[in-house]
């Protein structure tokens, strides 16, 4: 796991190395070494306890690592992908919608700094200026195809070509400058994509036709003011078609047969419904509904989730939850709660290629409320949506489901996400000798 600008991970490995400067200077010193030892057991549990209480979570999972069960005697890793061999895909929907996208959090963008980043099986360069504002371009220089994220600087508001030092302009792709040529051609440049950052995030927009942004993102009055405050961010690579991710909000009965089991028996389907975890469970009560014009493309979810223990009911634990979904990929999850504060969960999911999926949640938090809380929150969410990633790697994709009268949020969401496609979205199909497009 890298370090990130603004991360709260650096006074922690501070105070590691100082614990271990210590032990260093203290072992040579004779009848010391019992005082050496009991500083470095102080400053490790401090460290824990810093960790703990105040450092923002950081919980990233690779996409062989959750929601696949290995045969003895092979890994994780294989085993995700012998799945994703033979898994059967179903009568897919087009793979890539039409809307906003998250690329990255703000704070891992500095200025001047440029990252190389896969999305709709396309690379692209997303840089910072010196306006401080972040640009998205193609990543391959259209000279000789070198890529401008993997060496490329940032000069101005330009982003330069590592291999001939081209630069082109972020705001319209224009290349400005060719160092060794007597003029540019009016018809050099590189591709950009429609860009925005608010809530702490940079957000792409995709329109299979090349049509510009329809709709915008709404901002989280409390994210921009910094009254919310940064407390965590989670990463999970899913393995399946984008839709069926969303498509959990409108079935309400998935719910309560995989999300009853407490959070304490994991997120292995196998165990979840272990006796040792019975004395504790969740009840959910769900509605999922569309939004009228002028929001079409928003749709709402109320949540709430109340706790028993022994059959009793915990109301310190009851949340109510409003998640209100954006477009094709974009989820505000609202936390309100008398006791454990206010909040919100940027839930976002990215198409990496055809049946790959980035999803990140990132919550924001009262500053009032202590780090742990707003943590433990996250670790309860990211547990349960375990749960669903290990149905989404092995499921296969049902155009027509076999559905009952209970299930009709699930074709009302379908009607309702088949405005994100267009005549020309991309199909996957899959053939012998490989991809068609």
């Amino acid at each position: 796991m890298e370090l990130e600008a603004g991360s709260c991970w650096l006074p922690a490995a501070g105070l590691g190395l100082l614990a271990a400067g210590l032990w260093l200077r203290l072992l040579p010193l004779q009848g010391n070494l019992e005082l050496a030892l009991g500083l470095v057991v102080l400053l490790l549990s401090l460290l824990f306890l810093y960790r703990l209480l105040f450092a923002p979570l950081q919980h990233l999972r690779a996409s062989h690592r959750v929601g696949y069960i290995p045969e003895p005697g092979t890994s994780k890793r294989q085993a995700a992908a012998e799945v994703r061999r033979r898994r059967k895909r179903g009568d897919l929907p087009p793979v890539y919608p039409n809307g906003w996208y998250r690329l990255l959090d703000s704070q891992q963008l500095r200025e001047g700094q440029v990252k190389n980043i896969t999305i709709f099986g396309e690379q692209v360069a997303v840089y910072r200026g010196q306006d401080g504002q972040a640009y998205v371009v193609d990543a391959y220089c259209p000279h000789l195809g070198a890529n401008l994220a993997v060496g490329g600087r940032v000069i101005g508001n330009c982003i330069e070509c590592p291999f001939h030092g081209w630069q082109f302009r972020g705001e319209d792709g224009k290349c400005i400058k060719i160092p060794y040529a007597e003029k540019v051609p009016d018809f050099a440049k590189v591709k950009t994509w429609p860009s925005c950052e608010l809530n702490c995030t940079v957000f792409v927009w995709f329109h299979c036709d090349g049509i510009d942004p329809s709709w915008g993102i709404p901002e989280q009055e409390e994210i921009q003011s910094r009254e919310w405050v940064y407390r965590g961010r989670t990463e999970h690579y899913i393995n399946c078609h984008i839709q069926e991710i969303p498509e959990n909000a409108a079935d309400i009965a998935h719910l309560s047969h995989l999300h009853t089991p407490s959070m304490l028996s994991g997120s292995d389907l196998r165990y979840t419904r272990a006796r040792l975890w019975n004395f504790a469970q969740h009840n959910w009560k769900v509605e999922w509904n569309p939004e009228p014009e002028p929001n079409k493309h928003c749709s709402r979810m109320q949540v709430n989730h109340t706790f028993y223990i022994l059959g009793r009911h915990f109301p310190l634990l009851d949340v109510h939850v409003v998640a209100r979904q954006v477009g094709p990929g974009i989820v505000y999850m609202l936390f309100n709660h008398s006791f454990l504060g206010r909040g919100v969960i940027l839930h976002c999911v990215t198409p990496v290629e055809p049946l790959l999926q980035r999803v990140t949640h990132c919550i924001y938090y009262q500053a009032s409320i202590p780090t742990i809380i707003p943590k433990f929150i996250m670790k309860a969410e990211c547990m349960q949506f375990e749960r669903d990633v290990m149905i989404w790697n092995n499921k296969k994709y049902i155009s027509k489901p076999l559905l009952v009268k209970e299930d009709s949020a699930i074709a009302r969401h379908r009607r309702w996400y088949a405005q994100f496609y267009s005549q020309n979205s991309l199909h996957f199909t899959m053939q012998q000798d490989g991809l068609d497009w």
